[in-house]
């Protein structure tokens, strides 16, 4: 199905290496099996709505520079925008997609009217799913864009935001179960505080747990099999996010007992406004049992906030890839696309473009990731390193089975003087820069 948009582009293909064709994938082959499954099966690529078919191409200091022919109020460039979207997908080949509500339906006049807006169009959706096979990845409720939610949605001074907020993500869900989604996302992007002159943290944060315990219950409540995440930014737009990033995520579902239920949504470029790397985010997820999906995009290091690019770093990502395939890799979650176009990206075929660049990236960086892992390039000298740690005292140290008062007796009984021993970091960059 043509919407005329893409003119006549045929689908993407793997050509190889050596391949100079702009509009096909030089390393990806989504049937290249890698330690034992389909290249497919471990990216679970994902394209997401908003940045490629909702984003006009603004800036703070200048106007739209996308001219969509699906920019408009109404059903029908709603429609036109999903024919679009999913000829998309097909042209890429990409297994899934993700959305926010507002992507997809044009905001109603009423609660009422916006709910069975969303409703129409997960009809159209649906529609499109079953004929090209493409499934969600996750569904979102756009909490943060209407001036309603300046002050937050669930942490909101004003409780009749917080319940149209309730309002907003039941139907968001609803609609994400039906059409299969395996993931629901929640990114709290406005609950966060301005300045603290005005902020009532105990009692905000009290609001938030309670509304996530909420979601948790309706998940449970309709049949939702699909993992409810959360994805953490430590600030922008607010000056401070309560989801900073993933260890503090991870102490907010404990306080509120909702660790055993929820799970992280990991962006590479909030990872790094919170002052970490996207492999450490990832890692400390996998390390407290709560990774589930990534987000993956860059930001231009120069500037100091979110960008959004497309990624475009191999060992940056391949090092990513290597802690997900150590962890198990993906269950429910996968690989989205939350990039953007730059606003001089006027053109149609520069929104393939720039996902086959991606695709690519992240495809090379999984191979290599899979090798370190397989060699055990970067596991071996780990295990040496802490080797100390299975003898049968160490062990008994952190099994309780010694006191303080015991362990300091054996220390100065076999007159201790540990040496330090090198941590070897050059030599292990050197290790990661010989895969990739």
């Amino acid at each position: 199905m043509s919407t005329g948009f893409f003119g006549d582009r045929g689908p993407i293909r793997y050509e190889g290496p050596d391949s100079d064709n702009p509009f096909a994938y030089r390393h990806y082959d989504p049937d290249a099996v890698v330690m034992g499954r389909r290249l497919e099966e471990h990216l679970r690529l994902a394209v997401c709505y908003w940045h490629n078919f909702v984003y006009p191409g603004s800036d703070p200091f200048g106007a739209d520079t996308f001219a969509r022919p699906w920019f408009g109020a109404g059903m029908e460039d709603a429609r036109r925008k999903a024919d679009t979207a999913f000829e998309m997908f097909a042209l890429l080949g990409t297994p899934f997609f993700c959305f926010h509500d507002h992507d997809v339906r044009p905001e109603g006049a009423t609660l009422a009217e916006s709910t069975a807006r969303l409703d129409a169009i997960a009809d159209h959706l649906a529609g499109h799913m079953e004929r090209t096979g493409v499934k969600l990845l996750w569904g979102t409720a756009n909490l943060f864009s209407n001036p309603r939610y300046m002050a937050g949605a669930a942490t909101n001074p004003d409780p009749d935001v917080f319940a149209y907020a309730a309002a907003t993500v039941k139907a968001c869900l609803e609609t994400t179960h039906r059409l299969g989604g395996e993931n629901y996302v929640l990114w709290g992007g406005r609950e966060g505080y301005e300045t603290l002159l005005n902020t009532d943290l105990a009692r905000e944060l009290d609001q938030l747990g309670r509304f996530l315990s909420l979601v948790v219950e309706h998940k449970h409540r309709i049949g939702f099999r699909g993992a409810i995440l959360v994805e953490p930014k430590p600030q922008e737009p607010t000056k401070h996010q309560y989801d900073f990033d993933v260890a503090t995520v991870y102490g907010f579902l404990r306080r509120y007992g909702l660790e055993n239920e929820v799970r992280v949504n990991i962006e590479q470029g909030h990872a790094i406004l919170a002052g970490h790397s996207f492999e450490h985010e990832i890692a400390l997820a996998n390390a407290l049992g709560i990774f589930g999906s990534i987000d993956i995009n860059r930001n231009d290091y120069q500037s100091g906030w979110d960008t959004d690019q497309f990624p475009n770093n191999v060992p940056e990502v391949a090092l990513a890839y290597y802690h997900i395939l150590a962890g198990g890799g993906f269950s429910t979650g996968g690989t989205n696309f939350d990039a953007k176009l730059r606003r001089q990206s006027i053109d149609a075929d520069d929104l393939l473009l720039a996902h086959v660049g991606g695709i690519d990236t992240c495809a090379r960086a999984l191979k290599a990731a899979a090798r370190m892992l397989e060699d055990g390039a970067l596991s071996g000298p780990l295990a040496e390193r802490y080797a100390g740690w299975r003898t049968a005292e160490a062990r008994a140290m952190l099994d309780g089975e010694r006191s303080l008062a015991e362990i300091a007796e054996r220390a100065l009984a076999e007159g201790l003087d540990p040496r330090p021993r090198s941590g070897r970091q050059e030599a292990l960059e050197n290790v990661v820069n010989r895969y990739v």
